[in-house]
């Protein structure tokens, strides 16, 4: 059978597109967080939900935290484990330490919350109170509290409005609520925000830091 044979680059090639990776140009934006920080807000910016590639989500609306360093907290008024209504407001005129965590009982958490518990003494003599804040309910708070002698406040902010108020990312895909810490000074102004979903034991130590530099 008789073959036939093509001259070598018979065929243009076609110039590949220049395409710049979207992500470049939000760098910025992310250049002044630390290392926790930005691994938590990575991490919020994909969502097997979504039916736009990563790349192509408005990440500038889901990396923007709505509290931001030097802005004043958003108030609000949630139910605390024994089902008192406790506002932000009570805590105006010493420094407070709100933290949002994903569950009562999860690993994370709970080693989260003993290592607040263990460490509760040094924030009382830095003037500080501690918040906790999840989407579970009263009994759950108080449960979980009991559980573990949490010596602080836990409140429920059923239907997360709260977190989604303040604009705490989320993790693991946009599928577990984000784990986020914020240290307010004396007049409600937010000094310190630090983000780290796998080691929640560290939200202590850079509070405390913090907080006795005050």
């Amino acid at each position: 059978m008789a073959s036939i044979s093509l001259p070598k680059h018979s065929i243009p090639l076609l110039p590949t597109p220049n395409f710049k990776t979207p992500s470049s140009q939000f760098l910025p934006i992310l250049s002044n967080s630390s290392h926790s920080q930005i691994y938590g807000l990575k991490l919020s910016t994909i969502s097997h939900s979504s039916p736009l590639p990563a790349a192509c989500h408005p990440l500038k609306t889901l990396i923007v935290s709505k509290v931001s360093k030097g802005s004043a907290a958003p108030s609000f008024t949630l139910k605390d484990q024994d089902g008192r209504n406790v506002s932000l407001s009570k805590f105006k005129g010493k420094p407070v330490v709100v933290y949002f965590y994903p569950a009562d009982e999860t690993p994370g958490c709970t080693k989260q919350a003993c290592a607040f518990r263990d460490s509760y003494e040094k924030f009382k003599k830095a003037g500080a109170e501690v918040v906790g804040i999840s989407g579970d309910d009263p009994s759950s708070h108080k449960a979980f509290s009991k559980k573990y002698r949490l010596p602080f406040t836990l409140l429920s902010d059923e239907g997360n409005k709260i977190r989604k108020d303040w604009g705490v990312p989320a993790d693991l895909f946009g599928t577990l609520p984000g784990r986020q810490t914020y240290v307010l000074d004396r007049n409600g102004v937010v000094q310190l925000i630090y983000n780290n979903q796998f080691q929640p034991e560290k939200h202590v130590d850079e509070t405390l830091k913090l907080l006795q530099s005050l």
